[in-house]
């Protein structure tokens, strides 16, 4: 039997997806347009605050909060 090839579902499907950053990502919280929807995020590094306007790639989804890191190093 062939296998059928492993898919994403649900929220999982969202990881890996790039986004917008609505309002200032932090360790703690944040706000970012991801597939048309806002969402609350935080930053993956704690140590990063990321600003309205950046884009972010999707590492995690915990419950409601996507969990992101800056597609650009910042300054």
């Amino acid at each position: 039997m062939a296998q059928q090839p492993l898919t994403r579902e649900g929220s999982d499907a969202l990881i890996g997806k790039r986004a917008e950053v609505m309002q200032e990502v932090t360790a703690t919280h944040g706000l970012i347009k991801l597939s048309g929807e806002e969402w609350s995020a935080r930053a993956l590094d704690e140590s990063l605050v990321i600003p309205v306007g950046a884009l972010v790639d999707v590492m995690e989804i915990e419950g409601a909060t996507a969990i992101v890191y800056p597609r650009e190093l910042l300054p």
